[in-house]
């Protein structure tokens, strides 16, 4: 008989979660995560050998769970910050060589035109990203996830008394059968009996 192969647990980052599964081997990982790529080879899933975060895996092999990786506020600083942009040189402001105007006029033009560039100095900090509907939606997955199990747990413990029931059932109707052939031989044995008296 074949020995069972044992588990152990693998994790590998999806989005804002790391994602752990109990399986046998790295291939059968892979295929819980659903994925066609080696990410052991990619250097992006690794196996898990502590025993606090390998504890929930093990209890449910082959499922994959996820945990929020970091606080939200580690991960809102995770995000690329984008490099403020330099105030591009209006073409404007460079005077055509053949201009007919003063000197003294050109300067004073030039000077208007740079009061009316914002500074950069005031520019407001571009806001990050709006994740609220990302959070909403992997709450809604784990939320699923867990009412999934649940759902399993409960379809294994009908299936398990209906198992129960079907064994109590088989062993009465075997024991009413057994009687009752008993009582017609028996019967069968009587007749018999019965029949040759008659003739003899």
């Amino acid at each position: 008989m074949a020995r069972k192969a044992k588990l152990k647990v693998f994790r590998t980052p999806i989005g804002f979660h790391d994602a752990y599964v109990a399986a046998p081997s790295q291939k059968a990982a892979l295929a819980a995560w659903g994925s066609d790529r080696d990410l052991f080879a990619r250097g992006v899933a690794e196996r898990v050998d502590d025993p606090a975060l390998m504890r929930e895996p093990l209890a449910h092999p082959g499922e994959v769970i996820r945990r929020p990786r970091g606080t939200t506020a580690e991960q809102i600083a995770a995000l690329p910050k984008d490099a403020p942009k330099r105030p591009s040189r209006s073409a404007s402001a460079k005077a055509p060589a053949d201009q007919a105007e003063s000197g003294a006029k050109a300067r004073a033009k030039a000077r208007a035109a740079a009061e009316r560039k914002p500074r950069a100095s005031s520019a407001k900090p571009k806001p990050p990203p709006d994740r609220n509907r990302l959070e909403a939606a992997e709450r809604a997955l784990t939320d699923a996830e867990a009412r999934h199990r649940e759902e399993r747990r409960a379809l294994a413990r009908r299936e398990a008394e209906l198992a129960k029931e079907r064994r109590q059932l088989e062993r009465r109707q075997a024991a009413e059968q057994a009687r009752l052939v008993r009582k017609s031989e028996a019967a069968r044995k009587a007749y018999e009996r019965a029949v040759d008296a008659w003739r003899g």
